[in-house]
Parts: structure tokens; C-alpha cells; sequence
């Protein structure tokens, strides 16, 4: 999808510049870097409902700041991006649905780093009854990022929670045979 954008925006540019009105380079990138950036925050959302965590580890530098102390306490950390994953992995466990929706991305962009504010939901339901089976909550992303030779990557990453409903054990909840 980002692909098609990529091009869209080319001919956009390349169909509109004239003798008087060239497509400026600067601008162009600047529209490529934002849809490139945009793509890796929302394909965090998408490998972890597919549960692909190889894939989603490759949006993240090796060496990260995260800070969920709004939805689960704690205080910010400076962890292995494999910690991270592995984290994931455990909460959010072959037998958990989840789904992440983002939104009204504001991206801004100076060379090789980004900042990018979203609005984000996220939907936890178990498979097993415990009481309700569902929660869900809204909230704030911000992620920093920065391009490298692979691409842009993820270097910073906090969630502010602004809404929380449902069964919080739910989020919390893992199974005697996930807790490795």
C-alpha cells in the first residue's frame, strides 16, 4: 500500500511540474519519509494482532525507550528491543485476540529522525471465561524514530492512556503454560 502511495504522489509530481514548476526534491521526501514512517507504526499495530513478532521486531532499533507507565505502572525503561517482543508475545499469546487500530497520524520529520504523535485502540478478548472476556482501550502514541540503512526504525515509544473499559484481567491475564 505504501508502494502505490510512493507512486501516487510521484506522478502527482512528476504531472504537475511544468517550466515554471518543478517538483521540489525536498518536498518529495519529505512525502515519502511520512507514508514510510506512517507504514511502520501501523504495521506495529497489524504483526502484533498477526502475532508475527519476527516481523514486528524489525521496526524497532536494537536498544529502545519505552514508557507504558500510564496503562500498566512502573516507571519508563531503556530495554532490548527482544525484551519488548518477548513481552508482547507473552501478553498477547496465540489464544488472545487482539486488535490495534491508529489514527490521525502528525508526522514531522528533520533528516533522519521523526517524531509521530497518533490516537490509538486496542481490543484484548480471551478465549476462556474470567468473568468478562473483553477490555479495550484509547489512548496517545508518541514514537521517535530513526532511519537507517533498513529503513526507518523505532526508537522511542510511549502510550498515555486516556480511556480504559472492560475486564482488566483480560489484558493481564496468561496462562500457566505461557508464563515462560
Amino acid at each position: 500500500m505504501v508502494k502505490i502511495a510512493i507512486i501516487a504522489v510521484l506522478m502527482l509530481f512528476l504531472n504537475s511540474s511544468s517550466a515554471s514548476s518543478q517538483p521540489n526534491n525536498a518536498v518529495l521526501q519529505n512525502y515519502i519519509d511520512e507514508l514510510q514512517i506512517k507504514q511502520v507504526v501501523d504495521d506495529i499495530d497489524n504483526t502484533c494482532d498477526a502475532k508475527d513478532w519476527a516481523k514486528c521486531r524489525k521496526y524497532f532499533l536494537d536498544e529502545i525507550d519505552v514508557d507504558f507507565t500510564s496503562l500498566a505502572g512502573g516507571s519508563p525503561s531503556h530495554i532490548k528491543a527482544d525484551e519488548l517482543i518477548s513481552g508482547w508475545n507473552k501478553g498477547l499469546y496465540k489464544d488472545k485476540l487482539s486488535h490495534h487500530m491508529r489514527t490521525n497520524h502528525q508526522i514531522e520529520v528533520n533528516g533522519d529522525s521523526a517524531e509521530v504523535f497518533s490516537k490509538g485502540y486496542a481490543l484484548n478478548i480471551l478465549q476462556i471465561k474470567n468473568g468478562s472476556d473483553l477490555w479495550e482501550v484509547w489512548g496517545d502514541y508518541h514514537h521517535s524514530l530513526k532511519r537507517t540503512e533498513k529503513g526507518w526504525k523505532v526508537s522511542y515509544m510511549k502510550f498515555s492512556v486516556v480511556y480504559a473499559r472492560g475486564n482488566e484481567k483480560v489484558r493481564e491475564y496468561i496462562p500457566e503454560g505461557e508464563k515462560k
